[in-house]
């Protein structure tokens, strides 16, 4: 580019010359922001199982309790369908 085309083109848009700006006053806007329903739901429910402990303490007393007195039993088809059932949830 042609340094006096650039000029010329500076001259027609007026972008060497320096403009003065005023500060408005009296302005009251104010950024607001408005939560809806189901994110104030999903809130509280967040809180509500950050509050809930992540070992049921009472279902693994019980099954130590039955483990120790030799009551506890578990079959030997729902054990090998949780089993391959975690298997294939890791894998996947």
């Amino acid at each position: 580019m042609r340094i006096d085309a650039f000029n010329k083109v500076s001259q027609l848009y007026k972008t060497s010359s320096a403009k003065n700006t005023t500060k408005k006053t009296g302005t009251s806007f104010s950024d607001t922001l408005e939560i809806s329903k189901a994110g104030k739901d999903y809130q509280i429910a967040k809180q509500a199982v950050a509050a809930a402990p992540d070992v049921r303490a009472d279902k693994v007393n019980d099954i130590k309790q039955r483990l120790a007195a030799g009551t506890y039993s578990i079959g030997v088809k729902e054990l090998t369908d949780k089993l391959v059932e975690q298997y294939f949830d890791e894998t996947v």
